[in-house]
């Protein structure tokens, strides 16, 4: 059975990365009133040394072991407060750029261990199951695909990326409409509505406008699929109108809009604990505000740096690292 149990292990990876289990297993082996093997037999077979057998069931490897074990909880105990920052769940990556402006940076590989260790999960994201309206909807007016997925190839509010979701409240939907700056990521302009109306579209390019008509230049392009709200004669217009420039993916290649796609993954992967308890529209209404918010100024991603989108762009414009970061 012991040998059993040890071949059990090495095939799990048990005996490289847990060998505090093969210890307490030889351990536990030798207390048996049925074995026969001894220390040397026993870690010969488990493929351990007896010095390291020795060194773990002494008084100064409890201690030590103890101490490790204290210091783990200590660390997680921080890792937990920047994976609760501010409600939202995060993946390992975020967690280490929370954890640096916390002033107490760790290691990838640690705080790895630590989540698997005390079983803290990051969200999965998960395949979109509704098929985007562009698909459903044929239409000859189509705008060049002038992005060509050189999203950051631009600088700064050169490339726009627009398109709408699908929020779920209870046994129906809301629809928000995003407008993002490719280059630094920054959520420039959301709208949230209960219809698919065209109108919330429209205000979603007029809320742009408005906010950030000083930073737009005349070569910018705002790029979208080919879906009915973007090839709508009003849209059109009003994209015309400001003086923006319409670019459209070709049909049905979502990797003609991918930064805008995973944009919307994630987000729905973080609201995700949030949608069971929303009851009306400025439920999801107050929760959508407060995760832009959230993603703008404290949503740190490594493609910015370990920034978050507008101290990017405040970076990229003034050549100033934040003061956490200096």
């Amino acid at each position: 059975m012991f040998k059993k149990n040890f071949k059990y292990l090495a095939s799990t990876g048990g005996l490289k990365n847990k060998k505090y289990l093969v210890f307490e297993a030889i351990k536990k082996e030798l207390e048996s009133e049925y074995n026969n093997l001894d220390v040397k037999e026993l870690c010969s077979l488990a493929g351990v040394s007896r010095s390291g057998y020795y060194r773990y069931i002494s008084e100064d490897g409890a201690q030590k072991r103890y101490n490790k074990e204290l210091k783990d909880r200590e660390d997680f105990a921080l890792i937990k407060i920047a994976y609760d920052y501010r409600g939202y769940a995060k993946g390992y990556r975020s967690i280490c750029m929370r954890l640096n402006r916390m002033g107490t940076p760790m290691n990838h590989k640690k705080v790895l261990r630590l989540m698997n260790k005390y079983g803290l999960k990051c969200p999965i994201r998960k395949a979109n199951p509704y098929r985007r309206m562009a698909k459903a909807i044929k239409t000859n007016v189509v705008a060049p695909n002038i992005v060509e997925r050189q999203f950051k190839s631009h600088g700064p509010r050169q490339v726009l990326l627009t398109d709408i979701t699908y929020i779920r409240l209870q046994k129906n939907f809301c629809y928000l409409s995003v407008i993002i700056d490719a280059f630094t990521m920054q959520v420039l302009s959301f709208v949230l509505s209960e219809s698919l109306e065209v109108d919330f579209v429209l205000e979603t390019v007029n809320i742009l406008i408005k906010n950030h008509l000083h930073s737009l230049e005349a070569t910018t392009i705002i790029h979208s699929d080919q879906g009915c709200h973007y090839t709508s004669v009003k849209f059109r217009e009003l994209i015309k109108d400001s003086n923006l420039r319409q670019s459209m993916s070709r049909r049905g290649n979502c990797w003609d809009n991918a930064p805008q796609e995973s944009f919307f993954g994630h987000m729905k992967d973080e609201l995700a604990p949030y949608i069971p308890f929303w009851e009306t529209f400025d439920d999801v209404n107050l929760r959508i505000t407060d995760w832009m918010d959230y993603y703008n100024n404290d949503r740190y991603q490594s493609q910015l740096k370990g920034m978050a989108p507008n101290e990017y762009y405040h970076y990229i414009v003034t050549n100033k690292l934040p003061s956490a970061l200096t």
